[in-house]
Formats: structure tokens, C-alpha cells, sequence
């Protein structure tokens, strides 16, 4: 049986999703080429012995539908013969195209796959493609639907996580992404997006604040009071929670993950392959899962996926050296550090969404290389990356160093 192995990895700069943002001109198709190419130039791959581009994209509509991955690999020079898939696990879509791509290689199916996510929410706005989740009210009542936000708040209040210390973590996060830039720590692995003459568009992240203070979040208003309080969504909450006397609302933009335009693509194949394309694997995927939990509560997820992922791998915590958990919200990193009773310094060592943002359906597949890079420049072995998904979902993958 083969190993899935990973050889290389590339991801845009992420730029703020919004008209004024530094990616917005670009559409969601020129991001994924440019990380195609990247990364078909870095290795010097001859992408004939690409079978597939599996693409995470959350809203598939619009700029973002069509099996974009296929298109974006023609706009990028791939031979005609590379064929591309689109896929969606909400948040975790970019792991699970990971998944996806390991589980081709392991049965034989494929001899390279590059996998990753791209998602241009400046141009596609978070729920445009809907959905039955919170519109059919049937489907809602039966999942006791609250928005994402909400189920935040609802573990913050559940678990004791007051504002200062959900602010207190969002300022590391801050902290820890600006050192990694400044130290270059993403150089290697950042490809900067240019513009249709070749004029750099963004070089670097552009939502990192090296200066973010506890005093500058403490002046925000909470995101989601008052939907929880006006629309009713305390209210399903409370009776999905009836141990929970009054949702307290924690949850800002400060200390939620960023909304951003980015991508990123992972090349993985199997040994055979590689030493046939003469491409040296830095890490192999070692197991991973998904996993499903309470919809309401929606975002502990990552612990359970966590522990499924290390079960399948006969490991336990204690032979992960370093941990990638997405920020979606600063309540499901700490949750996730509390639960699987983890040392923060090495969680999210280099930062994480709220810093740097959460491109959907590119954001598991950046947390592969993010934890692969540190793993190489730090010299150790083994990482786990994990994210919530929303309806209650959760995935991780286990990595080790080559």
C-alpha cells in the first residue's frame, strides 16, 4: 500500500475580504492559478503526472462554481490531461480535499495530487450559496440552528472564558503571526499575487496588527448580542443548553478570524513518483478524520476529530509535537487547547486566523504547510492540524516529518 506524501506546498498572501482589500481585483480563479503555477515552477513538475487539482470552496457560485480547480489548472500551464474537483466541508473543505488526495494516493488511484482550497470572499461573500441549514425552517428546528457566531459566545459562557482573556488571546495571535513575518518564517512558502501588468499586488498578510492591544479590543461592541437576543437564537440556545441561565456575548471582530481573499495548494504523491519526478517528500500524512457533533454547540468538534485522528494513527497526544487548531473563534482555541489538555506554546506557534484571517476553503490546507514549515525550521517530527466546521463537524490530520 502507498504512503501519501507530501512534497511541496504554496499559498497566496491573504488580503482583506473587502472591496478595499489588496486582492479584491482579483478573482478566485487568478488566485488558485497563481498557486498552481507557484507551485508547477518550485518543483519543476511536469504536471503530466498530475491525476487531479481537488479544490476546497465553501461559496461554489458565481466566480467560485463551474469546477473552478480544472480552470485554474488550464490558466496555469497544466497539461491538458490534469483533471479537477471541487469540494465543500464548510470551514475544513481545504483539509478534506487533503483527505481526499491522500486517500486516492494510499489505494493506488493516483501517482501526484494537488490539493487545496481558494476562496475570494471580497467577491464571494460567506453564504451565497445558502443553503437548508438556516433556511428551511424544518432542517433548522431539527438542528436547533444558531449562527456560528452565537455557538462562540455559548462555549465562552459555558466553559468561564471571559472577554479579557478571549482579547488576551487574540493579541498573541497577533503577536506570535508578526514575529513569524518578521523572523521569515512564511517567506519560502508565500507566493505574491500580482496584478494583470505584473505589479505586485500583496506580498505579505495583510490583516496581521503587530501593535493590536487588549485596550484597542476592549472598545468593541460584541458581533452577535444582538441576533442572539432579538432574532432568538439565545433563546434556542438556552433550551438546547438549559444549564445556561443567559448567553454572554464575547465574540467580536477582534477576536474572531478574519475575513480574507486567499489560496493555497499542496502537492502530494507517492513515493514511487516522486523519486520518478526526482522530488524529495518532506512529510507524509500519517492518519486524519472527520467527525460529527452537536450542531448547536457547532464548534468543539476538533477535539473529538483530534482524538479519532490520533486513535486511527495508535498515537496519543503526547507524540504530537506541534498543534494547528484554526482560530475561527478565540473560545474553539482555547476549548480545543483546555480539552486535550495541550502546552499553548505549541499551539498556533506562528499565529493563526485571527491574526492573519480564515479564507475558507483554503484555510486547512495553509494550516498543512504552516505546520510542516515549523516542524522543519523548529526540527521536530510530528504536528496536528484541526479545525471546526460548521452543523457540528470537525477534521484533523497527523503529520510527521521526513
Amino acid at each position: 500500500m502507498s504512503s501519501a506524501l507530501i512534497f511541496d506546498h504554496v499559498r497566496t498572501p491573504r488580503g482583506r475580504g473587502k472591496p478595499d482589500g489588496a486582492l479584491h481585483e482579483v478573482t478566485p480563479v487568478r488566485l488558485a492559478s497563481t498557486v498552481l503555477q507557484a507551485l508547477r515552477e518550485r518543483s519543476a513538475l511536469d504536471t503530466r503526472r498530475v491525476d487531479d487539482v481537488i479544490f476546497g470552496i465553501v461559496s461554489p457560485v458565481g466566480e467560485q462554481g463551474q469546477v473552478l480547480p480544472r480552470l485554474a489548472a488550464l490558466d496555469a500551464g497544466y497539461d491538458q490531461s490534469v483533471a479537477g474537483v471541487q469540494i465543500n466541508r464548510f470551514c475544513g473543505s481545504g483539509l478534506e480535499a487533503c483527505h481526499m488526495g491522500a486517500a486516492k494516493l494510499i489505494a493506488g488511484q493516483a501517482d501526484f495530487v494537488v490539493c487545496g482550497g481558494v476562496e475570494s470572499m471580497s467577491r464571494v461573500p460567506i453564504l451565497s450559496d445558502g443553503g437548508a441549514w438556516a433556511a428551511d425552517p424544518r432542517i433548522a428546528l431539527r438542528a436547533h440552528f444558531i449562527p456560528q457566531g452565537i455557538s462562540a459566545d455559548l462555549i465562552a459562557t459555558r466553559w468561564g472564558y471571559g472577554r479579557e482573556r478571549l482579547d488576551a488571546f487574540a493579541v498573541g495571535s497577533h503577536q506570535r503571526a508578526a514575529r513569524a513575518w518578521a523572523e521569515g518564517r512564511f517567506d519560502a512558502s508565500v507566493a505574491p499575487v500580482h496584478d494583470l501588468v505584473g505589479e505586485v499586488l500583496l506580498a505579505r498578510d495583510e490583516t496581521v496588527r503587530p501593535d493590536c492591544r487588549i485596550e484597542d479590543l476592549a472598545a468593541l461592541r460584541p458581533a452577535f448580542e444582538r441576533a442572539g437576543r432579538e432574532a432568538g437564537f439565545d433563546a434556542i440556545a438556552m433550551r438546547r443548553y438549559p444549564d445556561v441561565a443567559q448567553v454572554q456575548h464575547r465574540h467580536h471582530a477582534g477576536n474572531s478570524s478574519g475575513i480574507v481573499d486567499g489560496a493555497c495548494a499542496v502537492l502530494l504523491g507517492t513515493a514511487e513518483a516522486g523519486r520518478a519526478a526526482g522530488l524529495r517528500p518532506r512529510a507524509r500524512i500519517v492518519s486524519w478524520a472527520e467527525i460529527g457533533s452537536e450542531p448547536t454547540l457547532m464548534l468543539t468538534a476538533p477535539s473529538f476529530a483530534a482524538q479519532k485522528a490520533l486513535a486511527r494513527a495508535r498515537m496519543t497526544a503526547r507524540d504530537i509535537d506541534l498543534w494547528e487548531i484554526n482560530e475561527a473563534f478565540a473560545a474553539v482555541a482555547l476549548r480545543f487547547t483546555e480539552a486535550m489538555d495541550l502546552d499553548p506554546a505549541a499551539v498556533n506557534v506562528n499565529g493563526g486566523s485571527i491574526a492573519m484571517g480564515h479564507p475558507l476553503g483554503a484555510t486547512g490546507a495553509i494550516l498543512i504547510g504552516t505546520a510542516l514549515d515549523e516542524l522543519e525550521r523548529s526540527g521536530r517530527s510530528t504536528a496536528l492540524v484541526t479545525l471546526c466546521v460548521g452543523a457540528g463537524m470537525g477534521v484533523a490530520t497527523v503529520i510527521e516529518r521526513l
